[in-house]
């Protein structure tokens, strides 16, 4: 083949609300256990892939700056799968951007990988299935098998590559929910989500947590599906607090909680017992996921903004599949 080959793809972020942490297998990415997630609509990144015969290596612009090292060496190892399917030899130019905070638990890893794998492959000529691109995304980043579908979503945990993938249990206008997220930190934080998933096996509560698992991804995918908030905010609460009790219990530990954190906690509990319909999960990093309805979220958006600590809030709505960009 030769010539310029090239595509654009947009992937929304997500929030997990039964987590994700921890792997059965680490090169492919297979989770320990299944998880559900809420794609977040605003919260993207927009990913080129131009693939040139002129390029001796592949290039990584990242947020208008150019990234080498694990960045790109991640990007490059997804790059080549690609090229090994099509038989495309081109290094490959690829130009990243997020429209929200990186690495600050926001998951943009999970849309990163889904732009990449959509564009890369659509620039190669490889046409794929949804399973297919969530298949290939999750090689990226796990979660990012998530982003591929729209709405709510469900990777399936599965034992080998083939039967791992995430599929969409519930389109986005499905439930009219938001998601506040209280920035108390923007910056990168120490240990990314891949280096404190190989930690996992270490903590005494992981098996524990992956035995309950199944229990909480049938609370949660009936709450979803029910529309029925006290039971998502009972179930996502206690996954998220059950994840980082494995990461504060793992060797070396893992606290990615800032003191804003938990007072967001313990508000967000308090607004709950006095009638407001919201409910919190963290990822991995310190900002804090209020979900609440659309119809509450400026009201929780403002009281979010009065805590001290707090200092930004981003609002998204349920968002929709990864897509070729115009």
């Amino acid at each position: 083949m030769s010539g310029i080959f090239s595509a654009t793809a947009v992937a929304c972020a997500n929030i997990a609300l039964v987590k994700y942490w921890g792997n059965r297998d680490d090169a492919l990415r297979i989770p320990a256990n299944g998880s559900i997630s809420m794609n977040l609509g605003g919260l993207f990144t927009r990913t080129s892939v131009s693939f040139q015969p002129s390029l001796p290596f592949d290039e990584l612009i990242l947020n208008g700056r150019e990234t080498t090292g694990k960045g790109l060496q991640r990007v490059t190892e997804m790059l080549d799968l690609v090229r090994a399917q099509t038989g495309l030899v081109h290094r490959a130019e690829v130009v990243s951007e997020n429209n929200f905070p990186s690495s600050a638990g926001i998951a943009s890893s999970a849309a990163a990988f889904a732009a990449l794998a959509l564009a890369a492959s659509h620039a190669a000529g490889w046409t794929l299935s949804e399973e297919g691109l969530s298949r290939l995304a999750r090689r990226g980043s796990g979660s990012a098998c998530r982003s591929i579908p729209g709405g709510f979503v469900e990777w399936r945990a599965g034992t080998r590559d083939e039967d791992s993938f995430a599929v969409s249990i519930a389109p986005p206008e499905h439930w009219d929910l938001a998601d506040c997220i209280a920035i108390v930190h923007a910056g990168r934080k120490k240990t990314g989500s891949t280096e404190g998933h190989a930690l996992a096996p270490t903590s005494p509560l992981q098996a524990a947590r992956v035995d309950d698992a199944p229990r909480r991804l049938d609370l949660c995918r009936r709450a979803v599906l029910g529309r029925d908030f006290d039971a998502l905010a009972r179930v996502i609460e206690l996954d998220s607090d059950m994840m980082h009790a494995v990461m504060q219990t793992s060797t070396p530990p893992l606290l990615y909680w800032q003191a804003a954190t938990v007072e967001i906690f313990r508000a967000v509990r308090e607004w709950r017992a006095s009638g407001l319909p919201v409910a919190y999960t963290v990822d991995a990093g310190p900002n804090v996921h209020v979900i609440c309805p659309r119809e509450v979220r400026a009201e929780t958006e403002r009281r979010l903004r009065e805590i001290p600590g707090v200092g930004e809030v981003l609002v998204a709505e349920v968002g929709g599949a990864a897509r070729l960009a115009d």
